[in-house]
């Protein structure tokens, strides 16, 4: 049975910040360009990072990324209890108002769970701490009885209770497999405060059906934000029409991936390939090695000041900085740490 597509404005919750954004900047069209799921930061006591989250959330802002994402998969999330959450995404969302030139930058913060019930709480939290959009994973633990519909009305009835608008999250790996196809996403899209997805999955058929499809579910609007979740396919994306990337290997490399969007806007094609195919090399290494190979990667590209932030949460643990698998990263992100280098000196000359 399709879900009911009457669907329920949230009720406005009792404690919202002042200056996030407003309903309106909510629902309207998420920026194009480069958003950055960022690394989750430890002190060596195992506590959350604070100086070390908004350092980077500083560079990241410097490098003109377009927004950022909190809680995402290379975030370890499922490492850190709620209150630790909240912490992180205050101290993302202050340093970003700190930077007046950003103030309206999108904060987006993964909300996943099992239940609708704790899927909209994670949502409020999130709001209460500053975030503006919140993303958010189908809820795959009981895939053997998951049908399409139940998956339809877990988002639709999550963005109605939501104090803020939704991302769907396709990552198969983070959701016990689960992969929505193309079908699923645009039903899901004809809920209005649901405005975008993220494809981990990789399919950029996919990408292109819903990036000309969604219109026709949203009212002749284009309004809904299509990424890709991988920033080795970041210009095939924009080639089928993709709004932007969310891509993890952006904490290493943010400059060389806005670049890749700004060649393709300007027409030089050749150079944009050039550079696809550079990030792509480097990107790899940050996949095969998943979060634990970027932390490992940040002194490399930002300095030695950096070594405390590849510390991961137990069971996790950092690659050894003189060991083959370090070495391994470092050789593949050469080409891509040189060009990130020379257009940091660019900016600053």
């Amino acid at each position: 049975m399709e879900p009911s597509t009457n669907f329920s404005m949230p009720v406005t919750p009792t404690h919202l910040p002042s200056d996030t954004f407003d309903e309106q900047s909510q629902l309207g069209r998420l920026p194009n360009g480069v958003y950055v799921p960022m690394l989750a930061f430890f002190t060596p006591d195992d506590e959350v990072d604070i100086p070390a989250t908004q350092r980077h959330t500083a560079r990241l802002l410097a490098a003109g990324v377009s927004g950022l994402v909190v809680h995402g998969s290379n975030g370890e999330a499922v490492h850190m209890s709620r209150q630790e959450r909240k912490s992180v995404i205050k101290a993302v969302a202050d340093a970003v108002r700190h930077e007046s030139d950003h103030a309206q930058m999108p904060i987006i913060a993964g909300c996943c769970a099992q239940s609708i019930r704790e899927t909209v709480e994670l949502c409020q939290e999130s709001k209460e701490a500053g975030a503006t959009h919140a993303l958010v994973l189908p809820p795959g633990y009981y895939a053997g009885i998951l049908n399409k519909d139940i998956i339809v009305d877990f988002f639709h009835s999550v963005a109605s209770k939501s104090p803020i608008p939704l991302l769907v999250y396709n990552f198969p790996g983070a959701a016990n497999g689960v992969d929505l196809d193309s079908d699923t996403i645009l039903r899901i899209a004809a809920h209005p405060r649901v405005v975008g997805v993220k494809l981990t999955c990789g399919n950029t058929g996919k990408l292109a059906r819903l990036v000309v499809d969604t219109p026709k579910v949203r009212n002749g609007k284009h309004d809904f934000f299509v990424a890709g979740g991988s920033a080795d396919f970041v210009l095939q994306g924009l080639v089928v029409g993709a709004h932007g990337t969310i891509s993890g290997f952006a904490n290493l490399a943010p400059r060389a991936c806005v670049r890749i969007g700004e060649l393709f806007e300007q027409g030089k094609l050749a150079e944009a390939r050039d550079l696809q195919h550079e990030v792509a090399r480097g990107d790899w290494l940050a996949i095969r090695y998943g979060f634990v190979g970027v932390k490992a990667a940040m002194p490399y590209f930002h300095g030695q000041g950096e070594l405390a932030c590849v510390e991961p949460r137990l069971p996790f643990k950092s690659l050894a900085q003189d060991g083959d698998a370090v070495k391994e990263i470092q050789q593949g992100m050469a080409g891509v740490l040189e060009i990130e280098q020379r257009l940091v000196a660019e900016a600053t000359a």
